[in-house]
């Protein structure tokens, strides 16, 4: 029998889709890819097949699930199985550097990045950037990890050449000129199937912690004994996106093969536009997503059993 199979390296993230299919009584099976083996000399399973390999599997010990992913999906795509978030978006998902210069090649304007290997290469790319202030964040990460804010050179020094250094596990580490925006927030637009679904209004006041998904929430902010002010949701669900930067954006995943993902932006002090991160493991956050009554997991769901019905009614 078809079914939906989820390519993935955390239960976590993956629980709340399967959910929803369980809702929707569709067939599923998961692929848990932290260890496994591809056997090229079989085919695969008839089915849809959808990725949700993650660019911070390391942080979960899980080093190397990402290439096992990519002989899995380059194997599916070769015997012409229907995959969403195939090899191209894991392409984009494992490589910022990929990233940016795919948005470029669709006309997506990024921040100004250098990327470095070696230490003494990291600090030669902030000074050829010659930009203050700057930021750091490695080539392959996630959930904003890895994101350090400097004001001068010498500081960048200091935190390069010091024990707190932190090194990237490709080994490259990005150097970015730093936006600031004139409110601290940044925008997160998700896309199921290829189309806008929302947009989500993230507070960065607190830092570059930007994963939407519950398990990466840290608690009730700080309150002082006597004060009750008012607390701001540090994840917004916005009504309406521009059209322009929908059409933008629609496009963009099109070109790469991009079927999921949320793809975060920030405007500086002139209103203009920097795109900086594509999410092709996208998550959502359940707090915003009842109080807009907008659930991304079930529209994803419901869009995976479309497919697959049309699957079935084609064989």
């Amino acid at each position: 029998m078809s079914k939906i199979y989820i390519i993935h390296e955390n239960d976590e993230w993956t629980i709340h889709l399967t959910k929803r299919l369980e809702e929707l009584e569709l067939p599923y099976e998961t692929w848990h890819l932290d260890k496994g083996i591809v056997d090229l000399t079989i085919e695969p399973p008839n089915g849809v097949f959808y990725n949700r390999m993650s660019a911070s599997s390391h942080t979960r010990g899980h080093r190397y699930a990402p290439e096992l992913a990519g002989g899995v999906l380059t194997w599916l795509e070769h015997h012409g199985r229907t995959v969403f978030n195939g090899t191209k978006a894991l392409n984009l998902e494992l490589s910022k550097i990929n990233q940016y210069t795919a948005l470029e090649a669709s006309g997506i304007r990024t921040p100004k990045t250098i990327a470095a290997v070696g230490k003494e290469h990291i600090v030669s790319a902030a000074e050829k950037l010659g930009k203050v202030p700057f930021i750091t964040k490695h080539n392959r990460a996630g959930k904003g990890l890895g994101v350090q804010l400097f004001q001068t050179i010498d500081a960048l020094k200091e935190y390069v050449y010091g024990s707190l250094f932190e090194d990237p596990v490709d080994g490259i580490t990005l150097v970015q000129e730093y936006i600031q925006s004139p409110e601290s927030y940044i925008t997160r637009a998700e896309f199921v199937g290829g189309k806008y679904l929302y947009a989500v209004r993230v507070d960065t006041s607190e830092g570059f912690e930007l994963c939407p998904a519950d398990s990466c929430q840290i608690g009730d902010a700080f309150c002082p004994v006597g004060e009750e002010p008012e607390v701001k949701p540090k994840f917004e669900i916005k009504e309406n996106l521009d059209e322009g930067w929908i059409a933008r954006y629609e496009a963009f995943l099109q070109a790469n093969n991009i079927d999921v993902a949320g793809i975060e932006f920030i405007r500086d002090s002139n209103g203009e536009v920097y795109t900086y991160d594509v999410n092709t493991n996208t998550n959502y956050n359940a707090d915003a997503e009842e109080k807009a009554g907008k659930y991304g997991m079930l529209e994803l769901a419901k869009f995976l059993g479309a497919t697959l019905e049309s699957l079935k009614a084609f064989n």
